[in-house]
């Protein structure tokens, strides 16, 4: 004997799996000192769709302190266990945790013309697989050239002090939200801190927004 279907059933369940609309854009802060940050970029671009790149001040996030969180102290041990778990170099530049100014303009700039991603994943990979200083102007070049900016632009900009109110103001926003530490991917309202948020997020994205079912 066939199944007797429920002509009424069935229009509440189409109802309420009819997706409402494609999840939202993420937008992933993260500061090019942090080396959790250096962990979610390599992972960032591959995980996540349509990524909004956002420099944001890890000072101003952490009152002053980089390493605060719930790591602590023992951040930098930390962030070498994740990297041999995921299998990814970590080499620490000398002047590690620098302030790197120059570096976060710069990578504003390369945002805004929507190169954020090719330049931050550029000068992470400098500052933690290479070991360099990014307030290099040297370094810097290498990560203007990867990220396809003209060279002369992403100097001035990386002298220009008005880029740093972009960076501090995300970090007051994250702040406000109650994001403790970098990096943060940020799904509408939801916000994922840390850098396995990164993979949090991913899964949260793939997912369609949904209408509650009828009746």
């Amino acid at each position: 004997m066939g199944e007797v279907i429920s002509l009424a059933d069935r229009r509440r369940q189409r109802a309420g799996s009819r997706p409402e609309g494609p999840a939202p854009r993420p937008v992933l802060y993260y500061d090019l000192t942090c080396p959790f940050s250096y962990l979610a970029l390599e992972r960032a671009d591959r995980l996540l769709h349509r990524v909004r790149w956002r420099p944001t001040c890890a000072d101003a996030l952490h009152r002053g302190d980089p390493w605060a969180g719930p790591a602590g102290g023992r951040a930098r041990e930390a962030a070498e266990r994740r990297a041999a778990k995921l299998r990814l170099p970590l080499v620490w530049p000398p002047n590690h945790p620098g302030a790197e100014q120059g570096a976060m303009r710069a990578a504003h700039h390369a945002a805004e013309l929507g190169r954020g991603g090719e330049f931050a994943l550029a000068a992470v990979r400098l500052a933690f697989c290479g070991g360099f200083d990014l307030d290099d102007p040297e370094v810097l070049a290498e990560a203007a050239a990867a990220a396809g900016i003209p060279l002369d632009d992403c100097l001035r900009a990386a002298r220009d002090p008005a880029l740093d109110a972009p960076a501090l103001r995300a970090a007051r926003w994250l702040l406000a939200a109650g994001a403790d530490r970098l990096p943060v991917v940020r799904l509408g309202r939801v916000i994922y801190s840390g850098e396995q948020g990164v993979a949090q997020a991913a899964a949260m994205s793939r997912t369609p927004v949904r209408r509650r079912a009828l009746g």
